[in-house]
């Protein structure tokens, strides 16, 4: 997954990042001052071993599914259906797109444990670091303290309704909060007008969620921590109900969405032992299914590279 990740030359905005990789000089003089300046620090002494911009997407992609993996084997029930939700719900070729921003959802994740034993301390500093790479990573600072309650409780209803409030009356939504960010980096995302997502990815989104639910205290009694992993999941799936409005909110899923893969995992043993297998295959099954129409009807996706060829 790493080759196939870091050897690639299109998807997203990878020609991007490669282009400005093989034409611009990153010294201590040029990046001074300039936003995410982790990044551009990082990519100024990956050019000390090398100018082949391929080389800046394969550590990318090393760093960023190395760190992905690691958490999901240490807190999966079933590390293979992680891994499998990981790239059929579309998370892996997300990676492949938005490259710095993945980069700092990735670097988060693997901060989990601290979410887990309140280590708040820790936490942000690594919310810090990653901030550094992608300035939006800060949001993940209030976040902490929303998902460190018990899930289902009165906060997990007002999250829903302040949703269900923003799709209403979106554009006073939106006015207000591209008014807060003219002045940053992210003022230029008040003339993004691309549409809202796909409503089937909110679907898809909000089922795990849904049998999380209905499996509620036997998932607790599972895994005592899983409160945690459901809220970051219900945050996911505001934002998803919100980027319904306008695709850009979808970016914030990074965050959110690598949780899910590790939610699915812990749902099979929600179901009596005789019922386990049925839905094993069914999450195979209709997770294919979900990711064939997403990636090879609906996108069109065409992943193309010098090295891998098909």
């Amino acid at each position: 997954m790493v080759l196939v990740s870091g050897l690639r030359k299109n998807v997203g905005d990878t020609t991007f990042y490669m282009h400005s990789y093989a034409t611009t000089e990153y010294t201590w003089a040029n990046i001074a001052g300039k936003k995410d300046l982790g990044f551009n620090i990082f990519q100024m002494f990956l050019q000390q071993l090398s100018d082949d911009p391929q080389v800046l997407i394969f550590v990318v992609s090393l760093i960023t599914n190395v760190l992905v993996f690691i958490n999901l084997y240490k807190y999966s029930k079933l590390f293979e259906i992680s891994i499998y939700v990981y790239i059929t719900s579309g998370m892996f070729l997300t990676s492949m797109n938005g490259v710095r921003q993945f980069l700092a959802a990735a670097i988060i994740f693997a901060a989990t444990k601290y979410i887990f034993n309140g280590d708040w301390k820790r936490y942000m500093l690594v919310v810090i670091l990653a901030a550094q790479v992608h300035q939006s990573a800060l949001i993940l600072i209030p976040i902490y303290f929303i998902v460190r309650r018990k899930a289902w409780s009165w906060s997990t209803t007002a999250l829903l309704s302040l949703a269900i409030l923003i799709v209403i009356g979106f554009n006073q939504f939106s006015s207000v909060l591209f008014s807060v960010l003219d002045s940053s980096q992210y003022g230029e995302y008040k003339n993004f007008s691309e549409g809202g997502a796909n409503i089937l990815r909110v679907v898809v989104n909000g089922i795990p969620i849904l049998l999380a639910y209905l499996g509620r205290h036997k998932l607790r009694s599972l895994f005592p921590k899983s409160d945690y992993i459901v809220n970051m999941c219900l945050l996911g799936f505001v934002f998803m109900i919100i980027s319904t409005q306008n695709w850009i909110f979808a970016r914030f899923i990074f965050y959110f969405g690598l949780y899910i893969p590790l939610l699915m995992s812990w749902i099979v043993h929600l179901f009596v032992k005789r019922e386990r297998k049925l839905i094993y295959y069914s999450i195979l099954f209709f997770y294919f299914i979900y990711y064939f129409y997403e990636n090879v009807i609906s996108l069109m996706m065409n992943y193309q590279s010098d090295y891998i060829k098909f």
